[in-house]
């Protein structure tokens, strides 16, 4: 027995206006860093993506893996440009990650951060984020902001 779907339900000012795809603190082992002692050794690296996509606003078609935004991409994405070369700096591998998440399908903003937890003992890390957007949340092009 399927489960009727209850439309028109919500009231207008509780709908769904954003919707966005988490990758929380992925740990790659990276070559990364300028000094002589990182170059050639490969450290933690903690990687966090947030991509605002508009689909996800709306329920999927199906319950099915078929209606699913992948996040083996995702994760497999950030692997690959974290270990296929050495980076300097990271900002330069946040922008190839977030360079390369920007093309996926339906993305309509997107937040990384670079994050090395084993840098100072007395900090949880230091990285950085850059965001398609300014402010703490995205604006959806053509309407209020996106909350």
């Amino acid at each position: 027995m399927t489960s009727p779907i209850l439309d028109g339900m919500t009231p207008d000012h509780l709908k769904v206006r954003s919707g966005k795809l988490v990758i929380d603190s992925i740990e790659v082992m990276a070559d990364i860093g300028f000094h002589d002692f990182e170059v050639g050794t490969p450290q933690r690296l903690l990687v966090s993506a947030e991509i605002w996509i508009d689909e996800l606003t709306r329920p999927p078609a199906r319950d099915d893996k078929a209606s699913a935004w992948n996040y083996d991409f995702v994760v497999e994405e950030i692997r690959r440009i974290a270990t296929e070369r050495r980076f300097n700096l990271q900002e330069t591998l946040a922008h190839a990650l977030f360079d390369r998440l920007a093309q996926a399908r339906g993305v309509e903003a997107i937040r990384i951060r670079t994050v090395k937890p084993d840098v100072y003992p007395d900090a949880a890390g230091v990285g950085v984020e850059i965001a398609s957007f300014t402010g703490p949340t995205p604006v959806k092009r053509g309407s209020s902001a996106m909350k």
